[in-house]
């Protein structure tokens, strides 16, 4: 029941974000994690990027080699490029992230000793929400 509930906050949080600041965020990482930007600066670029499905990884096998692609027409109007460390770089500190925003929401939802749950008509008994026979 926690889970679910941090996961709508976080959904709902996300939403009062705008798109090109979670996408700007997500590019500081991409660049942190060893991938290299590519801007779309002639007209054959500007054409090949808006081919590619937008703020979505493109996986590529040339031979040994694994290249991985994020196409981003909305903040940069470029590619970010990296190998297969970079993605792993990526998606361990995505990883990461998502561990730590966990602890802190789970901190922040217990952590206010001024927060009265009497005053709400709740206590921590059985009569604490629908799933303990209350509401």
């Amino acid at each position: 029941m926690q889970r679910i509930l941090a996961v709508a906050v976080l959904v709902a949080l996300s939403a009062c974000v705008p798109q090109s600041q979670l996408v700007a965020d997500k590019e500081d990482s991409l660049a942190a994690a060893g991938f290299v930007q590519r801007p779309a600066n002639t007209p054959t670029k500007q054409a090949m990027l808006n081919r590619l499905p937008p703020h979505k990884f493109i996986r590529r096998v040339h031979g040994d080699n694994v290249t991985y692609i994020y196409a981003d027409p909305l903040v940069c109007d470029c590619l970010y490029v990296g190998n297969q460390q970079a993605y792993g770089n990526y998606q361990s500190a995505v990883q990461a992230k998502q561990i730590v925003d966990e602890q802190e929401m789970t901190a922040t939802m217990y952590t206010d000793p001024a927060w009265n749950w009497g005053e709400w008509g709740y206590g921590f008994g059985p009569e604490f929400g629908p799933m303990y026979g209350g509401w």
